[in-house]
């Protein structure tokens, strides 16, 4: 990479945890930029899920007061968590190439289609608490929120577009919980997936690592994430959604043109 590409990408990693820790969808950033330097679509993918896992972890922390009280569902949702990012980076690694190039646009068409439906199915929430008073999950709805953490851990595993858009749908009408406190839990299981992952990908998969990418996707994000996680909220949520939507639809005409 030349110099300008080395900080395009450093620059995208800060935007993608960024706005990874307070919306969801950063790889719609990255993952753009990574094929605008050249590289392939599965080594963008794995070296972007390792270069943001530290803008997850600094993300998780900086939303940690809104995971007061759900130590405990987050215990139990977390297996699910990491068995379906185990299952999303083994498809990857066993599909062919030409599988994921013509998987991965449908699966961009679809994450910009939810961050377009976002706001639609947020209001269309039931009355959130103000307070970490939700009742204990229990029965039906437990199994349903492992199934769905277990779902959106695949598709993460598998490729980490929206997939905290996914798991704040999903969780956003199983548990009645604010959305900030939402937004926490998914930043952790975000985490688990996309380290789970990075892990499975560095032991069987190191040949298909850009190391550089990675190094500087994580030297962006990680404070990206924490400077997000401060500030970020007080940022009009339509103005990311609007150059998240944008950059999508770049990745996808430079998936299908390429």
């Amino acid at each position: 990479m030349t110099g300008w590409e080395m900080l395009a990408v450093t620059a995208a990693g800060f935007a993608a945890g960024g706005i990874n820790a307070v919306v969801g969808s950063g790889t719609l950033v990255s993952f753009p930029v990574l094929l605008a330097v050249g590289l392939p679509p599965v080594t963008a993918t794995i070296s972007n899920s390792l270069g943001l896992v530290a803008g997850n972890i600094s993300g998780s922390i900086g939303y940690r007061r809104e995971l007061s009280g759900q130590r405990r569902l987050l215990l139990r949702l977390l297996p699910a968590s990491v068995l379906g990012a185990l299952t999303g980076a083994f498809l990857l690694l066993s599909l062919p190439a030409a599988a994921f190039a013509a998987i991965v646009p449908v699966l961009i068409g679809l994450a910009v289609v939810l961050v377009v439906l976002q706001p639609l199915v947020q209001r269309s929430l039931p009355a959130r608490p103000d307070e970490g008073t939700a009742p204990p999950v229990r029965g039906g709805r437990l199994a349903a929120c492992f199934a769905g953490a277990y779902f959106t851990g695949t598709y993460g595993g598998y490729f980490a577009a929206s997939q905290g858009v996914l798991q704040i749908g999903i969780f956003g009408l199983l548990l009645r919980e604010p959305l900030q406190r939402l937004n926490a839990i998914k930043n952790v299981l975000t985490l688990a997936v996309n380290t789970v992952a990075a892990v499975a990908y560095v032991v069987v998969a190191t040949d298909r690592i850009d190391w550089w990418a990675a190094a500087l996707l994580s030297l962006g994000s990680l404070p990206g994430a924490a400077v997000s996680s401060r500030y970020g909220r007080r940022l009009p949520v339509a103005v990311l959604r609007t150059a998240i939507v944008v950059l999508g639809l770049v990745a996808i005409v430079v998936l299908v043109t390429g």
